[in-house]
Parts: C-alpha cells; structure tokens; sequence
C-alpha cells in the first residue's frame, strides 16, 4: 500500500463496487496497489493437466494414466492426458508468458510416478524426473516467479492402487509420506510454499478419478487422506521447517453454501452442507476430530482417530488452501448430487423460484457468484480462528467452441467479468480481518479438465489444439496485467 490516501481510495472503489455502481472510471483504480504489502498473485495448474510426457523419460502410470484407457468414456471427448498442453517440453516457453502477464507466483504439483515410479523409493528414482522438476523451480526462481508447490493432485501411482488400494488402505500413510521426504530433501531448498495434497474430500467422493461415491469408501478414503496430510506435515516441521523456512497446509474445495429458504431447516441444511463438504477435513485439521452434525449421521461407517492421530492432525496446517468457484442453495431433503455423501441429507439447487443463483456460464455447475467468495471467508474467519489463507483456485471457463477462430476465442469478457468481481470481495474480506495471503487464478494454461478433457477451457493462456499447441494470452491476461503494474 502506497500511503492512506491510496487505502482510503480503493475503500473508495471497492464501496461503489459493492453498491453495483460503476467502478471503472480511471480516476477510481482498482489494482494490486489496493491489496496488502507481499500480497501474492499468481495462476494455477496441475501435473497431469498439462504437463503431457506421460509416457516418457522414465515415468510410471498415475491412476489417471489407466482411468482414461480403461475407461475412455468416462471422459466426455474421450481425450487423455498423454500429451495435454505439454509443459513438459515447453516450461520455459510458458514461465516467459507468466512473467510478461506479471505473476509473482505460479501454483504446480509434482507427478509421484514421475518421481517414483513404482510409487515407492524402494523401487527406484527417476532421475529425469528430478531433473525436471529442479529446472522447473530454477527457472521460475530465475524469472522472479515463487513456486508454489502441490505434492499431490489426483494422480497417485497406479501400482499402489494396485499392491493394495491406494488411499483405501493405511498403508498408503507410509508410501506418501516418504514420497513428500524425498520432494522435501530434493526441493526444499528452493520451494517455501507446499500444499501436501489438492481438494481431498472432492476426491474422496470419486471427482479426481471418476467413480460414484459409495455409503462407505468416502469416509476411508477421506481417513487415509486426513492421516497421510498430518504426517507429512510432521515430517516437515521435525526435519526441515526450521532450516528450510518454508510453509505447509492443504487445498480444500470451498463452495459456498447459502440456505434456499429463510427457514430454520435451510439455515440446518447449509450448515451440514458446508461440514459434510469442508468441515469433513477442517474440524480434524483444526479441532482433531470429524465434525459433530457428520458423526450422528454417519454413525459407525465414519472411522474414528485415535488419540495419537488426533493428535496429529490438530493444527496440521500453517496455511488453507481454498479453491473456490461458485455458490450453491441448500435445502434440507434427500441429497440429489455428487457433491455431498447422500448422508448430509441436502438438496442443492442452483436457483430459486427460477431466478438463477448466479450468472451463468458455459460450466453448468459454475455461476459467476462472487459474493460467495466473501461469505466463505469470513465463516472461516469465524469458525477456524482465522486461519491464514491462500486462494488456490478461482476461475471460470469457455467452452471449447471449434467454431470461433483464435482471434474471437481469445475475447474473454466472462472471465474479466468474473475474476474483477471475485477480487473486489476478496479485498473487501481481508478489510474485515480475514488473513488472506495470496491469490491463485485457475488456470493459467487451457489444459484437460479431467472428465470434461478439452471441452473446457479454463485458462489465461489459450491453447491452440489445432496447430501444434501454441500459446496465444487471452483478453483476460492482458487485464490481469494491467491490474498488476498498477
């Protein structure tokens, strides 16, 4: 921040934004200038989104790399991930349009298979694998870009799920933590900021790898994500926070949840949504213990901790990680979605009395709603003693229209629309006290969206698919510049 007079401007700005007043005018700027000192912005991505090189220098197969060829239909082109946006070849290209938007920060995750490729340092170390990722993190290090690191995001090896079930079984806890050793001793010189894992309770209902939620996997799996997070954080705290200086936390999915009607049962119904969503890893993480409204409703199929993993898990992050994108209405009534575990007995809806809840978008799950952005923090603020906080997603896509050419591809107003929304109430959140630290727009490269493959198209940075996947910025980006410079 400049001085009080420029705090007093974007109080200014950010009032009239509040109204729906007109918020453009240039005498009335709305920019980084309005944020904290150190406040960091960056842009988002995941292994096997974009990095492609599935197959190559040594890299063994993610349960992503079997999904999406035992089950192609499951993805809705029937794409893979074999190739993607291939970052793998082309990182250096893509750090030089991170730096010419202005980011302070890029968000990444490490393939464990491309580490270790039998998923254990028993079977040996890839080291074309390390190779890669330590000239990535030099590179982005070279360039003024803080990498920020996510050890797991939905792909873990293939030959764990395999020996003995992967996160369904404790004896994945072992395995991931000496994975997170080997990324902690290798690269933690460089990288001050490490998410252990990416949107566990979303996974655990079968979204990272296309399987529908069952009366009792959610919970184990759920279990084993929570044990294997607090003791790789352990590990980090006792052998390498000291001396390497850096953070660690988790990434949760945060929709917001407002009560469809003013009645007591919705206000119910949205409270159980958001602990049946969130509170399933942030009351062990915060409280060590399940939230109280899941156990009675779960009853013996939720595990129970011992006193030792409770133990453990309680103050098990020095930061949230929350990726956040819409709001959804809550009504008490027999759970209708994906979303939740059917025993959170809640109906989602995205309107009411045919008023959507939001703008709509191409993602028919996703409604521009960025007051959402606001009400979620400052319930976290209250219910969590106002953890320290990281945005590490927060976008919208297009859909992948082969009709347009590259030039009207790249007219993104929805995103500018959605992004300056959601970074007004995120400015408004940390002026009523929310510790919020950093900023992460998802994605900063077109990449596979998982089931939706290249349907969607969630980046900064367009990716043309029909010529040789060159990189155009989009509309968007230039806007996000702008807003950075200033």
């Amino acid at each position: 921040m400049g001085n009080k007079r420029d705090l007093l401007l974007c109080l200014l700005v950010l009032m009239v934004a509040m109204d729906g007043a007109i918020a453009s005018h240039k005498w009335r700027p709305f920019n980084r200038s309005c944020f904290p000192p150190g406040f960091i912005f960056g842009a988002g991505s995941a292994a096997y989104q974009i990095e492609g090189a599935a197959l190559e220098d040594g890299k063994g197969a993610s349960v992503w790399d079997i999904l999406v060829r035992q089950h192609p239909e499951r993805i809705v082109d029937r794409s893979t991930g074999d190739v993607a946006v291939d970052f793998y070849h082309r990182y250096k290209e893509d750090i030089m349009l991170m730096k010419k938007i202005g980011l302070d920060s890029f968000r990444f995750s490490i393939s464990w298979t491309r580490i270790l490729p039998k998923g254990k340092l028993s079977g040996g170390v890839n080291p074309l694998g390390v190779q890669f990722y330590s000239n990535l993190i030099d590179d982005l290090l070279a360039n003024g870009l803080k990498p920020f690191v996510t050890l797991l995001h939905f792909d873990h090896p293939q030959a764990l799920e395999d020996e003995y079930g992967g996160f369904s079984s404790p004896k994945i806890v072992d395995d991931f933590v000496d994975y997170a050793d080997f990324c902690f001793k290798t690269f933690g010189d460089r990288v001050k900021h490490w998410v252990t894992m990416n949107e566990p309770n979303g996974w655990s209902l079968g979204f990272g790898q296309g399987l529908p939620p069952s009366s009792t996997r959610p919970y184990i799996l759920a279990h084993h994500f929570l044990l294997s997070h607090a003791a790789a954080v352990n590990l980090y705290r006792k052998k390498y926070q000291a001396s390497q200086k850096g953070k660690i936390g988790i990434t949760l999915v945060t929709t917001w949840f407002e009560p469809k009607f003013d009645t007591t049962a919705d206000h119910k119904a949205a409270s159980r949504a958001r602990d049946f969503l969130f509170g399933w890893f942030m009351d062990p993480i915060i409280y060590g213990e399940y939230p109280k409204s899941m156990q009675p409703l779960v009853g013996n199929r939720l595990p129970k901790f011992t006193e030792a993993e409770s133990k453990l898990l309680k103050g098990s992050i020095d930061f949230l990680g929350a990726n956040y994108y819409t709001t959804n209405y809550a009504e008490n009534g027999p759970s209708n979605t994906p979303f939740l575990p059917t025993d959170a007995r809640v109906n989602l809806t995205t309107e009411k009395n045919g008023v959507p809840i939001g703008t709509t978008t191409d993602v028919s799950w996703l409604f521009n709603y960025p007051k959402g952005l606001r009400d979620l923090l400052l319930y976290l603020k209250k219910k969590y003693n106002n953890p320290t906080i990281y945005i590490t997603e927060n976008g919208v896509a297009e859909a992948n229209n082969a009709s347009l050419t590259v030039k009207e591809a790249l007219k993104d107003s929805t995103r500018i629309r959605y992004l300056g929304g959601h970074l007004k109430y995120l400015l408004k959140a940390i002026q009523e006290g929310v510790n919020i630290k950093g900023y992460y727009m998802w994605a900063f490269l077109d990449d596979f969206e998982w089931n939706s493959g290249y349907t969607l198209r969630f980046g900064f940075t367009y990716i043309d698919y029909k010529n040789n996947l060159r990189r155009y910025l989009k509309y968007s980006a230039y806007w996000f510049k702008k807003f950075l410079l200033n």
